[in-house]
Parts: C-alpha cells; sequence; structure tokens
C-alpha cells in the first residue's frame, strides 16, 4: 500500500537551502539526471524532478536566512504549533518557525537533541512523491550518537506510535542490523543509525545529521560527475557506520551541500 507523502509521522518532502539557484539546477541537472520547474513559491525557488515525478524543493534561501547549504528532511504533521511545542518539551531547537508558506502550508526548522536538523510541514504536499529504502529515488538515514534515544524523540515529536485508544498502529519502529528502522506497510522509510559523531565538530560531515540518499544506476559514473561539474568526495563521512548493502559515497556539491549515493541498478 502506498504511503501518502502528507500523512502525519511520514517524511514528506526535501529541500535544499542554496546561495545560487541556477549554479545548482546546474550541477544536480547534471549529476542526478533532474530536470527543474518553478514552484508556487517565486522565482527563487524551483522543483527538481526525475522522469517527471517530484525528487525535492530547492530555494536561493541560504544567504537571506543565514543558514549553510544544506539539504534539509521535512515531516508531515497535523499542526505545526504543536509539533513545535512536542520539540521544545522534549530537548530539542526551534530555528525557525512555523512559517507560512501560502497556498500550500506552514513549516518550522530544528535540531534534535544531538543537534540533527530537521524540518516539519503542515499542509499539501505533492501526492506524486514518494520516499522508501527500495521503491523510491531518495531515502533517509540517522547518524546520531543513540539510535535509541532518537527514535523516542522522534517517536514522541512525529507520534509514531499512537498513545492509546483502538487506532492500529500507523507506522512499525523495529531494532534490525543494529539499527531502529521506520517502517510504514513494510516499506522502511528511514533508519537511525548510532556511531561516531561529534556535535561540537566544525565539519559538517562529522556532527550528527540526517543525511539524504540518493540512488544512481553507476556509482563510478556518479562520483565522477561530481567532481567533472565542481563537487568532491567525502570519504571520511562514511568511516565507522554500518553501510546498507551495496555501494554508496558520500559527496559535497559546490555550494557545500552534503548528500549521499547509493548504487542501485536500474536506478
Amino acid at each position: 500500500m502506498p504511503l501518502s507523502a502528507d500523512e502525519p509521522g511520514a517524511p514528506c518532502w526535501l529541500s535544499l537551502a542554496v546561495r545560487d539557484l541556477g549554479a545548482a539546477e546546474e550541477f544536480y541537472g547534471a549529476v542526478l539526471g533532474w530536470t527543474f520547474r518553478h514552484g508556487p513559491l517565486g522565482q527563487g525557488f524551483s522543483v527538481a524532478e526525475r522522469n517527471g515525478v517530484p525528487v525535492a524543493g530547492i530555494g536561493e534561501v541560504a544567504e537571506q536566512m543565514a543558514v549553510p547549504v544544506a539539504w534539509t528532511s521535512f515531516w508531515a504533521v497535523a499542526d505545526a504549533d504543536a509539533a513545535v511545542a512536542r520539540i521544545q518539551e522534549r530537548g530539542g531547537t526551534v530555528g525557525v518557525g512555523p512559517v507560512a508558506y501560502p497556498p500550500r502550508g506552514r513549516a518550522a526548522l530544528a535540531t534534535d537533541v544531538e543537534g540533527a536538523a530537521f524540518g516539519v510541514w503542515e499542509g499539501r504536499i505533492s501526492s506524486r512523491w514518494r520516499l522508501g529504502e527500495y521503491h523510491a529515488p531518495v531515502w533517509l538515514e540517522l547518524h546520531t550518537r543513540n539510535a535509541f534515544d532518537a527514535a523516542v524523540f522522534y517517536g514522541g515529536v512525529l507520534e509514531w506510535i499512537d498513545d492509546g485508544g483502538d487506532r492500529p498502529q500507523r507506522f512499525e519502529v523495529a531494532y534490525e542490523d543494529e539499527q531502529v528502522v521506520l517502517r510504514r506497510h513494510g516499506e522502511a522509510l528511514a533508519r537511525l543509525n548510532s556511531g561516531p559523531v561529534e556535535a561540537a565538530s566544525s565539519q559538517p560531515q562529522l556532527r550528527p545529521r540526517w543525511l539524504v540518499h540518493f540512488r544512481v544506476p553507476d556509482l563510478a559514473q556518479a562520483t565522477a560527475g561530481v567532481l567533472a561539474h565542481g563537487g568532491s568526495l567525502v570519504p571520511e563521512a562514511d568511516q565507522g557506520w554500518r553501510a546498507p548493502t551495496g555501494q554508496r559515497a558520500t559527496v559535497r556539491d559546490p555550494q557545500g551541500g552534503l548528500f549521499t549515493l547509493d548504487e542501485v541498478p536500474g536506478a
């Protein structure tokens, strides 16, 4: 059964804050084969698509909002104000919002207890956007000090487990292969992974963070494209972590955004 992208508790969108939208479109178009269209938020924002299906949003907002160039995962919530309150109650920090983005919804940016950044979104999202470990072009993995503590935090903020009542559980949260895995209808949506992190590090690849994984059919070709178009490889970002089956590489785009390429034949 497919997962609705705006179902509360589910990952619902990816966003990249950049300094130069045109340069970002040129890089990701060349490396990942994306095309771009302007969305309802204006000329400073575009929606990246692969084969006509939305993948992510890119906004020229890094300088305006005084934030680093970075990928952010957004999670659907029924009420952004209530979600912000839950974040603060559990020791997280809310940096921005909730902010209205007419006509679609409201968003807030936050960090969890360890400092990993994420967003919450109340409102409409593309019904065609999909995330999953095997059947979508993108999936998420949290690198944090303690996956169990993180699962308690996010489970409470995003209400993964219904608190009492007769309603069926909307998500499954399980310990698998030394990781905490979030599933819906059997599909893995995100993995929470314990490992070596440095909260105070000046290098973002070593700090607690949500990794954004994009699938590519040929990893060598994709990483060559990253280098050819001004990006770089970040091998230290993967050291000490239990990698899933297959080959992957963490890379940095020319403006500093970190993401991970996973080799999946036929992707």
